[in-house]
This record gives structure tokens, sequence and C-alpha cells, in this order.
């Protein structure tokens, strides 16, 4: 492969030139109640050319190599026709090149584990939510895990071959009762070990027991509380509300973000410190290279509450004046590497969790997430179900709890983080550009936040 690729760049003419090929073999095993919804065992298989001349990018994607030279010819003359529309200095922070060849460091291999043994193990796990109760009346079961060959070479020298794996799950109980639906559910995932999928017999019956107690629970009472974040709803927060305004490829091209995300401007206490990381090895969002060929890394965003880095391709670190971090990625061969988070996370604090409850008179416990929305600077996230504090002790259980805010106010309202750090990894990702959903991860500990809104009855 590597040959092939470096005698096709040679037709390349162009500020720079790239080609990236892969190789992906997926299974996957869908339960929707009692159907076995979808079962398959796919390979797909494709590339693309990227070239760049005078400030101006081509793309051309395929599914053979044959012609490869051809393709190379065809991105660069797209290429070459945007910049002269363009008239543009083509920017891109130099980086070192790498000729290297990875193989994924895996624990117990997915492709070891037969179709015919997952279909049982999740069929098993479906089974259980089902005959919980005659009020669970539905279930969700999803399962899938990806065999992935990148190879990657570049007009300057560099090839690099990464082996990876993706595997994620998400398990759902729905019940329903009296015209009232309620779910809850639980979500795994990792980039090395299928162990993460197995013996969840025990987290399923937390999750059936919670979604019936949830058909009974009262819904919050809307108004502004001080809140604790369970590390799922933290993480949750923190990619959606705060990643993405660090992701430089959208503040180069918009000047009101711009404006908002400058270095040196102060978004919370001493106490909090926010990076993203492809190092962590585990966790779906990591890589030992971005695909730009640029080494990952650990990026602080925010150390002790004042924003210091962003996250940056080649091109958007060239145009902000800073340093790549290794977060160039794509969803697949049919798309140009963006600018991605990778795992997001808010660093371990000094708080316990009994600290951070005690002086509560009236509060809410928000943990998981359900799902949520940002629109610039303001977001709206549903927990998956919510706990009342009162009097510095976990009360009742409420569901419906929704939180809104400014991602501004609410990071400056964070006045606790505890020392319980976890990560979180599931099934599914995040969605920018049309690409979705591309793998990631976040980590949190539990943290405290005064003064935030939460709709719910009156």
């Amino acid at each position: 492969m590597k040959e092939l690729l470096t005698n096709a760049l040679k037709a390349a003419q162009a500020d720079y030139c790239e080609i990236r090929v892969e190789e992906t073999h997926t299974s996957l095993v869908l339960f929707r109640g009692k159907n076995l919804d979808q079962l398959s065992q796919t390979i797909q298989f494709g590339g693309n050319v990227r070239a760049l001349v005078d400030g101006g990018w081509g793309f051309v994607s395929f599914n053979s190599l044959d012609d490869l030279a051809d393709k190379v010819r065809a991105a660069c003359a797209q290429a070459k026709a945007i910049g002269a529309v363009k008239r543009e200095a083509s920017m891109l922070v130099p980086v070192p090149v790498v000729v290297k060849e990875i193989k994924a460091e895996v624990k117990l291999d997915p492709r070891q584990v037969s179709l015919e043994d997952k279909v049982k193990l999740f069929s098993g796990y479906n089974d259980r939510i089902l005959s919980f109760s005659p009020d669970i009346t539905s279930s969700q079961v999803y399962y899938y895990d990806k065999y992935i060959n990148v190879y990657f070479a570049n007009s300057e020298g560099s090839y690099i071959a990464q082996e990876k794996f993706d595997i994620g799950c998400n398990m759902r109980a729905i019940a329903t009762r009296d015209g009232v639906t309620v779910q809850e559910g639980v979500g795994m995932g990792s980039n090395n070990d299928f162990g993460c999928v197995l013996n969840k017999e025990e987290a399923l019956l937390k999750v059936c027991q919670l979604t019936l107690d949830l058909l009974d629970a009262p819904t919050v009472k809307g108004g502004e509380y001080t809140i604790i974040l369970d590390p799922e709803m933290a993480g949750l927060f923190v990619h959606e509300a705060f990643g993405h305004l660090s992701e430089a490829d959208d503040i180069t091209e918009n000047e009101a973000l711009r404006s908002v995300m400058t270095l040196g401007k102060r978004f919370g206490g001493d106490i909090l410190n926010i990076y993203d990381s492809g190092l962590t090895q585990g966790n779906r969002g990591s890589s030992m290279f971005d695909d730009e060929g640029v080494a990952t890394e650990k990026t602080y965003l925010v150390r002790e509450g004042v924003l210091v880095g962003r996250l940056h391709s080649r091109e958007s670190a060239a145009k902000m004046n800073e340093k790549p971090t290794g977060s160039a990625r794509a969803l697949d061969y049919r798309f140009p590497p963006i600018v991605r988070m990778r795992t997001t996370c808010i660093e371990a604090g000094t708080s316990l969790f009994e600290d951070m409850i005690k002086d509560i008179k009236l509060g809410v416990y928000a943990v998981g997430g359900y799902g949520g929305e940002t629109n610039g600077e303001m977001f709206t996230f549903t927990a998956g179900c919510g706990y009342m504090i009162r009097d510095g002790k976990i009360a009742e259980l409420v569901k419906d709890v929704t939180l809104t805010g400014n991602v501004f106010t609410t990071l400056a309202n964070i006045d606790m983080i505890g020392q319980d750090f976890t990560y979180e990894n599931s099934a599914g990702g995040c969605g920018k550009s049309a690409q979705s959903p591309l793998a990631t991860s976040d980590g949190s500990p539990h943290i405290r936040v005064q003064k935030v809104v939460i709709g719910g009855a009156k």
C-alpha cells in the first residue's frame, strides 16, 4: 500500500496533497422489542484524495484503487479551479514527517467472538429487559463493532498505517402505564475491548427498576436550583456546550465566535479545568494520529478558569498562528477531515460528594444524559432522571429534568468539582457538518452548579 500511494502522489501538482484509504469490517446487532430488527456483517472499502492549491481544496473519493494517479490529478484540478477564485495563500502549519505502522493494542478482540455468540449475548440482555415486568412494554438493544485499517500518505513524505477498533452498545428499557411512557438505559463502548459489553446483567436490572420507578415519579417542579450533575450529565454538558465552541475551524469562520472565544478570557473559577485528549487509550475518541497524519495530544482548553487553548487542524492552526492539536477527523473516507473533539473532559477536583450536597437546602441531582441541543452560547439538556436534594440529603426521584441556560454563565457558576472522575462511552457519537456519528467520548466527576434553570411542572 505504501508504494502504491507514494507513487500516485507523484502525479500531484499542488501546494499539498494527501491520500487516505480505509477498509472497515462492521458487525451489527439490533433488537427492538421481541424482534431481531437488524443483523449484519459488512465490509466497506474506499478512499479519497485531498489537494490544496492557492487556498482552495479539491476532494475526490473512490471505491477502487485503479487509476489512482488520475484521481490525484482530478483532485488537484479541482483545487486549482477553486484556488483561482479564492486567490489566497495555502496555509498549513508544518508538522513532522511520520513513517509508521501501528497495530491496535486490543484486549478481547471482537473478531474472536462469533456473530452467533454476539446474537446470543444481546438476545439474553433483551430477554432480561422484557421479562422484568409487564409494565416494560418494549426495549432496544443496539450493538456494533468495527475493525478498521486506515492508510494515509501525503506529498510531504508521511505514510501512516493504523489499525483501529470501535465498539459500542446501548440498551434501553421502555415502560408504559396509564398513557405515561418513560425510558432509561445504559451505554458502553471501547476502542480496544469487547469485554466492555460483558457481564451487564446487574446494570440492566438497575435500569429496569429505575424505569418502573420513573412511571410513578412526579415531574420536577420548574425553577432555579443549585444542581449537582453526575459524571455522565457533566460530560454531556462539557462536550455539547463547550467542546463544539472550541473547534477552531468554526472560530476562523465566525467573527462573533472569535470575539467570545478569546484566549486569556476567564470563564470560570480557579477550580475549573477542561481538556480534550486523543491519548486516553480504551476510549472511543482515542487514536495515535488524526486524519491529517498529526500526532494526537492532550489539549487543555481551560486552565484554572481561563481559556488557554482550542482544537485545531493544520489549516486552522496556521490561520490563527497556533499549533495543530491532532484534532482533524473524518467520519470515513467519503468525507474530508474537519476539526472534531476526541475525549472531552472536566478534570477532577477535590470535593467529596457528601460535601457537595450537605449545605443545599433545596436542589436537584441530575443523573444521566438523555440528550440535548445547543444554539451558540445557549443550551438545553435533559437528564435521564433526577433526585430532589432536601436539607443536604438525596430525596425523591423526579422525571422530565431539563436544564437550560447560557454556557458561560453556567461555567462561572460551577463552585465545586468532585474527586470521582470517570469516563463515559456508549454507542453513537458526535455530529457536525453532515458527518455523524463520529466516535467520541467524555469524562467528568460530579460537579455542583449554582442558579440553574430547570423546566418542569408549575
